[in-house]
């Protein structure tokens, strides 16, 4: 078995050599803007056993030579219907508009400090806090300082897709 670099995800019967690694996959990067900066999701994906090192997939997110959007980076480090995991890296004053999703919301802070308003309620949220909003709250999320965030989204069942 073999850990992915990008999502530090341990997949079931996959080995180091038949990835490429980030550099071989920047250096074939083209100006096409189709290229994808990480491996597609099928791959990340696939498997039955996912080990992620949280910490380690922060720190290469947070190297990226792309641009920050809005002050964050994120990727999606798991996916199967009806669970979506997201991790985040904010700068400080980093934000998400506000949104609603149709699932179960849960924002865990594992670094720094977030403030999220839901609902006309503000939550000051330091790190080891977790917030857990109901389908279709509004919320929005700030970064008042350098954080991290593991976002969890648990879809209702007629929304359920991968």
């Amino acid at each position: 078995m073999g850990r992915d670099p990008e999502s530090g995800v341990e997949a079931s019967g996959s080995t180091p050599e038949s990835r490429p690694t980030r550099e071989t996959r920047m250096n074939e990067r083209t100006d096409d803007t189709s290229e994808r900066l990480r491996p597609p999701p099928a791959e990340r994906f696939s498997g039955d056993i996912h080990d992620f090192d949280l910490s380690a997939t922060l720190s290469e997110l947070r190297r990226e030579d792309h641009p920050a959007k809005d002050g964050h980076r994120q990727i999606t480090i798991f996916r199967r219907a009806p669970v979506t995991h997201i991790l985040f890296a904010f700068d400080p004053e980093g934000r998400l508009a506000e949104h609603s999703t149709a699932g179960l919301v849960t924002i865990h802070v594992l670094e720094g400090r977030l403030q999220v308003q839901a609902d006309a309620v503000e939550h000051d949220l330091p790190a080891g806090r977790m917030l857990i909003l109901s389908p279709g709250v509004p919320h929005d999320v700030r970064a008042v300082e350098t954080s991290a965030m593991l976002l969890t989204v648990h879809l209702q069942d007629d929304d359920a897709t991968t």
